[in-house]
Parts: C-alpha cells; sequence; structure tokens
C-alpha cells in the first residue's frame, strides 16, 4: 500500500490540522486559575475529553457550539465550581480562536495537488469555515456533525460521508482517512473499512490528551508525526516514479 494509490484524504480537522488541544487550553486554564485549581494541561485536557464526549453522545442534534458551552458547565460542576454562564457561551464560541498547527496550510497546499481534500468534522459549519479559512481554504468538500445530526465516532457520520463521496465517483477504497484521534476516527474508519493514516501530533506526549482512551487501540496503514512529514512521503513516492 502507498500514498499516492488513494485519491481522496479525508481528514478530521481538530487534533490533526488545528491545534484544538492549544486551543481548549488557552481558553480554559486563566479560568481554572481564576478560580484557584491548580490543575496540569493534561488534568484538563483529559477532563475535557470525558466530559465533552459525554455531551455529545446525551445531545447528538446540538450544534457544536452548544456542546462546549455545556461541557464547560459540566466542567464546573465536576470540579465544585458556580457555573459561569458567560464564560461557558465564550467557549461555546472559541473554535475561530484556536491555532492551525503551523504545518497544515503548506502540506494541504501541496496535498491538494494530487488528492481530493475532504474533512469529516464534529464542528459546526461557522467554526469549520473559520478554521479552513486559516489553512487557505483548500478543502473540496467538507461534512460536519451540523450537516449529519450525529457525532464522531458515531459510524453513522462515516456512512455519510461514504455516500456522498461515492456519489462524486470516490470509491470507498480510494479513500485514505487521515487523522489524529483514535477515539473520534480510527477506530469507527476501522470499522467501515477505510485505509488509515494517522497523524500521530501526541507522539512523545503522556496520557490521551483532549480524546478518550480505548479500550483496544486501532491499526493504521501509516503513521506520520505532523502532516507535513506525511506530505514528505508522499513527494518521496513520487519522485521514484
Amino acid at each position: 500500500m502507498r500514498l499516492s494509490d488513494f485519491k481522496a484524504l479525508t481528514f478530521d480537522c481538530y487534533g490533526t490540522l488545528i491545534d484544538w488541544e492549544a486551543g481548549i487550553l488557552n481558553e480554559l486554564k486563566p479560568w481554572v486559575a481564576k478560580n484557584g485549581l491548580k490543575f496540569t494541561d493534561d488534568q484538563i485536557l483529559e477532563a475535557f475529553a470525558e466530559v465533552e464526549s459525554a455531551v455529545e453522545h446525551d445531545n447528538p442534534g446540538w450544534i457544536y457550539r452548544n456542546i462546549l458551552a455545556e461541557t464547560h458547565r459540566q466542567l464546573a460542576k465536576k470540579w465544585g465550581l458556580k457555573a459561569d454562564e458567560a464564560a461557558a457561551k465564550e467557549f461555546g464560541e472559541s473554535v475561530p480562536r484556536w491555532p492551525a498547527f503551523p504545518d497544515s496550510a503548506e502540506a494541504l497546499a501541496y496535498l491538494k495537488q494530487h488528492y481530493t481534500l475532504v474533512i469529516l468534522s464534529n464542528v459546526h459549519n461557522d467554526g469549520i469555515a473559520a478554521s479552513a479559512a486559516k489553512m487557505g481554504n483548500p478543502f473540496h468538500h467538507i461534512f460536519t456533525a451540523e450537516m449529519i445530526g450525529s457525532y464522531k465516532p458515531a459510524i453513522r457520520n462515516f456512512e455519510y460521508m461514504l455516500d456522498k463521496l461515492n456519489g462524486l465517483g470516490i470509491a470507498k477504497d480510494k479513500i485514505l482517512h487521515t487523522a489524529q484521534s483514535l477515539f473520534h476516527d480510527h477506530a469507527p474508519a476501522q470499522a467501515v473499512g477505510l485505509a488509515r493514516a494517522w497523524i500521530n501530533r501526541r507522539a512523545g506526549k503522556q496520557g490521551q490528551g483532549a480524546t478518550k482512551k480505548l479500550p483496544n487501540q486501532p491499526t493504521v496503514h501509516f503513521e506520520f508525526k505532523t502532516l507535513g512529514e506525511f506530505a514528505a512521503a508522499h513527494k518521496a513516492e513520487q519522485q521514484k516514479k
């Protein structure tokens, strides 16, 4: 199996292309400190992962800004803090402030020359539009939880995407799902039979960060630490032709 065997790359955005952990911490750390709590970054991210995934599971039809706001409320409850509605709403609107990884825009500009680029994201339409703009709007198609009515890791989200791409003439065996999250992306992508490239942005770090831990790690076909490494590997393949 080679990277050049595929016609389309289907991306998770947050954690893969956008540094959502930095974005989450930029928003939550000042609030945590203001309330006198002394948590490490990992403790904040792991609490976020647990609460956010539960809120998504319980409220699949909610728009993501409301998921984030409710996550903030539930974190306050979990940590014994008084709910702060203004802070919850501000957190809900924070996605456009989350930064892109420094390699994302350049790598995507290169990959767009060779693949159809697709996003499958849990974030709402407005949020993904702001994030895509930070990376030069390289995507041919974007599918969001707002469009689908459920959140990854629901298999429904992947089936929706595959149906849309099949209608565009892109068969499943020509798609490489390219993502960081084993929980949100690689486990369900494996379940539906997609080839998988792991952008392991947390390589060398302890813990799971902002994604839930899985009891069994899904397998992947490719692994890179950054999207820049992925693009470089593709370029090397092209040079050998």
